[in-house]
């Protein structure tokens, strides 16, 4: 065996297993890294832009401001991973009545009415002294409190109402795919976190499994270099190991869905962890995407929140009448009848504001949050692996084929430098 055969034996089965590996643990790099765009801006890229193809304009490499550089898949396809996993796995665990259910609507209305007891006399206070100052002077201190001890007699009753109203028509007041996604493009972060919790074990696998399988390979593109010792063998070869190191990699994770003899891995390595993928899973849903603060937040400031408002305050209005009791008739015609209902109404659009203070307790969520958490696990271990293995993949699999074109270009320049170092 001459040098230069040596040489190649030695060289090349390395710089396969090394590429392998680099391929891999950029690939990896590539879904996460970073969460925002970075990149320079480049002169007439900015007037190109709307001229390139569509597929091109949706690629994390360039940007509508003429920017080229990148930002990791997962964060960039913030809104449409969301979406896709909302489909494909959190609605298909529940609709948002049922994860409104597991909350315990009766434990929201404890809460409620607790946060409501606290401030109940000070918006009394300030909407009859801005309302109508005169009466509220005028009464004697002893039918003021009897006023505020009426209302916080009700409010128990009231909230209870509430919290049943808005569980009759929580499929009107939100929209959980909206809520969701709305929440992951403002935390692209957790959405990495999410997948980081899924996939860790098979991402590091799939970083070693570069190597492992690089280096056989090189042994194998060895021999047909001697078979054919042509310049364009090694660039070549880079590019077929290189896409399918990333091929099999990403295909060992998820596939076969079903255990096979045939197979030597026999089942997708995620499969295999179900049990322990469902607990991430379920875990970090629990604690930072469907939570009373996120419900809340969506029930005030989502696209119904109008409607929610409305609910609120025609439910807090009648306390007003039952506050004033059999004098109802006597004040109406001591104030007028306009003012009199000015300030039921300003009653109940003020106490509105108790909803958002609840909902916004982080003790409060975290500790429903554990109600959640227990109902997405048992949903998720009842799944077969079909349903399993397609929620947790179709996020990325639309995207997959950049990863491969990745691991191709690293095996054509890594076929290029074998070349510059060693030569033909």
């Amino acid at each position: 065996m001459d040098h230069k055969t040596l040489v190649d034996l030695i060289s090349i089965p390395l710089f396969t297993g090394v590429i392998g590996y680099i391929t891999n643990w950029t690939g990896v790099l590539m879904l996460f890294r970073p969460i925002k765009f970075h990149g320079p801006r480049v002169p007439g890229m900015r007037i190109l832009f709307p001229l390139l193809p569509r597929r091109v304009q949706i690629l994390p490499l360039v940007r509508y401001d003429g920017r080229l550089g990148w930002q990791g898949i997962v964060p960039s396809r913030a809104d449409k991973m969301a979406s896709i996993a909302v489909d494909k796995g959190l609605l298909k665990l529940g609709d948002v009545s049922d994860f409104y259910r597991e909350l315990e609507p009766e434990r929201i209305a404890e809460h409620l009415a607790s946060v409501a007891q606290d401030e109940i006399t000070d918006v009394v206070e300030h909407i009859m002294q801005q309302e109508n100052p005169q009466l509220w002077h005028d009464l004697p201190p002893v039918i003021k409190e009897a006023v505020f001890a009426r209302v916080r007699g009700q409010l128990p009753g009231i909230v209870r109402d509430i919290t049943r109203e808005i569980g009759d028509n929580v499929e009107q007041l939100i929209d959980a795919k909206l809520m969701i996604i709305d929440y992951f493009v403002a935390h692209p972060e957790l959405l990495n976190e999410l997948f980081l919790i899924m996939g860790r074990k098979e991402l590091r696998f799939m970083k070693n499994f570069g190597f492992y399988f690089g280096v056989p390979m090189g042994f194998a593109l060895f021999g047909i270099l001697q078979v054919f010792p042509q310049w364009w063998v090694l660039p070549i070869g880079g590019v077929v190991i290189g896409w399918v190191v990333n091929y099999l990699g990403i295909t060992m994770i998820f596939e076969p869905v079903h255990p096979s003899k045939w197979c030597p891995w026999r089942q997708g390595l995620m499969l295999k962890r179900q049990a322990e993928v469902t607990e991430g899973y379920a875990q970090m849903v629990a604690d930072k995407v469907i939570t009373i603060r996120n419900i809340g937040n969506q029930l005030m400031t989502g696209p119904s929140s109008d409607r929610t408002r409305q609910l609120l305050e025609d439910s807090m209005r009648p306390a007003v009448d039952k506050a004033v009791g059999p004098a109802r008739a006597a004040v109406r015609m001591a104030i007028g009848g306009r003012e009199y209902d000015q300030i039921r109404s300003s009653v109940a659009a003020e106490a509105t504001e108790f909803a958002p203070i609840a909902f916004n307790d982080a003790a409060f969520s975290r500790q429903q949050s554990g109600k959640i958490y227990k109902f997405i696990s048992k949903q998720m271990g009842q799944m077969g692996p079909d349903d399993f293995v397609e929620m947790l993949r179709s996020a990325i699999k639309q995207d997959e084929w950049l990863l491969f074109v990745h691991g191709g270009v690293l095996g054509f320049f890594a076929g290029i430098v074998h070349l510059a170092i060693f030569g033909v």
